[in-house]
C-alpha cells in the first residue's frame, strides 16, 4: 500500500542553504532569525553576514566545497550559525561535544576530516587530536553582549586567515554534500548518511509546510544540534519559513519554563523522554509563564506514549503533532496533521513529503490492513549510505529506503509503527513488540519512564524484560508491576523480569 499526501506547491524551489539564507535576508531582513537566554536577537540580514563571513575563513584555510568540516560546539546560537555556515559552503560534520578522545578520533578518521571547528575556551579534546592529525582549526569565541550566534574566528598562528573577507565565498550547489551524519544498527559499525543541500531543503520545507510555518512563529529548540532532529526538525524549517529560533544550551528542567515565560514561542520539538520531563514539573509552567500559548508542541526521534500525548496536551492546551522521521531521510518522513485535520495518539501520521508504503522480506509492496516493513522515497531521502556496498543492498529495493519499521496503515492511510524489526523479540515463537509493553507500563500512576527489550533465554531464544524508572515518592515493586500488566496483556507479553 502506497500513500502519499498533497503538499502545496510553492512557485519558486530554493535547493540551497546559501540561496536560502540570501532570500530570507533579502525578504526579512531585520526580522529575527536566532535568540539565545540572556542575549539580544540576531537579524536574517546579520545571519548572512555572518554566514559569509564564516565562509570566507574557511576558504582562507582552504576549505572548498568537497572538503569536510568538523564542528565541535555545545548547543547554542554559536553552533546553529557555525552549522548553517558550514553547510552552505562544505559539508558539515557535527559532532558530540562529549565524546572522548577515542570516540571523536574515529569519527575524525571516518569522516576524513580536514578541518575542525572549536570554541576558543571550550576543555575538549579536540584541540590535541587535531593538531596530532594535522588538520587546520577554526576557533570560535563570542561575546555575551552581541547578538545570539555573532562571534570571532581565529586561528593558530601557523594557519593564516584572511584579514578582511576577500571575494564572495564558492558557496555549495544543490547536489552537493551539505552534511554528514553516522547512525548505525543494533550490531554493525556506524554507518555515514551523506545528506545533499537539496535532500536538507526538501525536508526542511515539507516540515515548514505541514505545520503552516510562518515568520511569526518562533521554535524553542532543545535538541542537539549534531543530530537530524534539531538541525532540521527546528532549525532549518524554522529558517525555510523566515521564522525565529530561541537556540538554547539543550533541555534543562530547571530553565525550561523559564525559556517559555521570556521568548514567548509558538512551539517547541522534542523527543518524548523530554516531553515526559515538561509534564511532570507543568505546575510550573502557569506559574512561571501565566499568559503563554503554544500554536502546537511536536514529537518526533520516538514513540511517543499515548499517556503523554494526553497529559502534554491537556497541559499546553495546544494541539500535540507527533511525527515520525529518521536520519537517512533528512528527518521528517510522516506527521500528523494540525487542526481541523485528525491528530491520532499512537500514530505517527500521514505520509508529509514523501511516498510511504509498505513491503514484504521478498521485496513486494503489500496492501492495505497488512503489516510489514515501512519504506520510503522520495527528494528528502539520502542516494546511499558512504562506502558501504553491503548496507545499501540490504537498505534499497527498487528505489524504495527499507526503514527496518515494522507499520501497517489504517483505513484513512494513517501510518502506525510496531516497533523496529530488529527489536521484535521472538519469545518461543511467540513475537512481541516491546514498544507496546512500554506503553501499558506507562499507563500504571507510579511510572514515569519505561523500556522493554529481550534478553538471552537457554530454551526460549529469547525473554523480555524491562526498566522502569518510578516517580518521586512511589513505592510499587516489581510484583506490583507484573500483576498490573497481567491484567492488562497476554501472558506471554508479560515480562519475565522488572528492574
Amino acid at each position: 500500500m502506497r500513500r502519499e499526501r498533497e503538499i502545496p506547491s510553492t512557485d519558486t524551489v530554493t535547493t540551497s542553504l546559501a540561496a536560502l539564507l540570501r532570500e530570507q535576508a533579502a525578504t526579512h531582513a531585520e526580522a529575527v532569525a536566532l535568540q539565545a537566554p540572556h542575549r539580544p536577537s540576531l537579524s536574517y540580514a546579520a545571519l548572512w553576514q555572518q554566514v559569509q563571513h564564516l565562509a570566507s575563513q574557511l576558504g582562507a584555510i582552504g576549505v572548498t566545497s568537497t572538503s569536510r568540516v568538523a564542528v565541535v560546539l555545545p548547543n547554542g546560537p554559536e553552533m546553529a550559525v557555525c552549522f548553517l555556515g558550514v553547510a552552505a559552503c562544505a559539508t558539515c560534520a557535527p559532532l558530540n561535544p562529549a565524546y572522548t578522545a577515542a570516540e571523536l578520533r574515529f569519527y575524525l578518521e571516518d569522516i576524513q576530516a580536514q578541518a575542525v571547528i572549536i570554541g576558543r575556551d571550550e576543555r575538549s579534546p579536540m584541540r590535541a587530536l587535531a593538531a596530532e592529525m594535522h588538520l587546520p582549526v577554526l576557533e570560535i569565541s563570542s561575546d555575551p553582549a552581541a547578538p545570539a550566534g555573532l562571534f570571532r574566528i581565529a586561528a593558530p598562528p601557523s594557519q593564516a586567515l584572511a584579514a578582511t573577507d576577500g571575494p564572495a565565498p564558492d558557496f555549495a550547489g544543490e547536489q552537493d554534500i551539505a552534511l554528514i551524519l553516522h547512525t548505525s544498527g543494533t550490531t554493525a559499525r556506524p554507518k555515514i548518511v551523506p545528506l545533499s543541500q537539496a535532500n536538507l531543503l526538501a525536508s526542511a520545507g515539507n516540515i515548514a509546510r505541514h505545520l503552516a510555518l510562518t515568520p511569526a512563529d518562533r521554535c524553542l529548540n532543545v535538541m542537539p544540534l549534531f543530530h537530524i532532529h534539531g538541525l532540521v526538525g527546528a532549525l532549518l524549517a524554522s529558517m525555510a519559513s523566515g521564522g525565529s529560533v530561541v537556540c538554547a544550551p539543550g533541555f534543562h528542567e530547571a530553565s525550561f519554563f523559564d525559556w517559555i515565560a521570556g521568548h514567548g514561542p509558538t512551539w517547541y520539538t522534542a523527543v518524548p523522554t523530554i516531553h515526559q520531563a515538561v509534564v511532570a514539573q507543568g505546575e510550573r509552567y502557569r506559574q512561571q509563564a501565566p499568559g503563554h500559548q503554544f500554536r502546537f508542541v511536536r514529537s518526533s526521534s520516538s514513540a511517543l506514549p499515548p499517556k503523554t500525548f494526553e497529559a502534554l496536551r491537556a497541559l499546553t492546551g495546544a494541539p500535540v503533532v507527533e511525527a515520525y522521521g529518521m536520519t537517512e531521510a533528512a528527518h521528517q518522513m510522516t506527521s500528523n496533521p494540525l487542526p481541523p485535520g485528525v491528530c491520532k495518539a499512537g500514530s505517527v501520521g500521514l505520509p508529509a513529503g514523501v511516498e510511504v508504503a509498505l513491503m514484504n522480506e521478498a521485496g513486494q509492496l503489500l496492501a492495505q490492513g497488512m503489516t510489514g516493513e515501512i519504506v520510503i522515497r522520495g527528494p528528502g531521502v539520502t542516494s546511499g549510505y558512504e562506502s558501504n556496498r553491503e548496507a545499501n543492498a540490504k537498505a534499497f529495493t527498487d528505489g524504495w529506503f527499507r526503514t527496518g519499521d515494522q507499520g501497517r496503515f489504517d483505513e484513512e492511510g494513517y501510518l502506525y509503527i510496531a516497533g523496529r524489526l530488529k527489536e521484535i523479540v521472538n519469545r518461543g515463537g511467540e513475537k512481541i513488540s516491546p514498544r507496546e509493553i512500554d506503553e501499558v507500563l506507562l499507563e500504571h500512576p507510579d511510572v514515569a519512564q519505561a523500556v522493554a527489550f529481550a534478553v538471552p533465554h537457554p530454551s526460549l531464544g529469547e525473554d523480555l524484560a524491562a526498566a522502569v524508572v518510578l516517580k518521586e515518592g512511589a513505592t510499587v515493586d516489581e510484583a506490583g508491576l507484573r500483576s498490573f500488566l497481567f491484567g492488562r496483556l497476554a501472558d506471554f507479553k508479560v515480562p519475565s523480569a522488572i528492574v
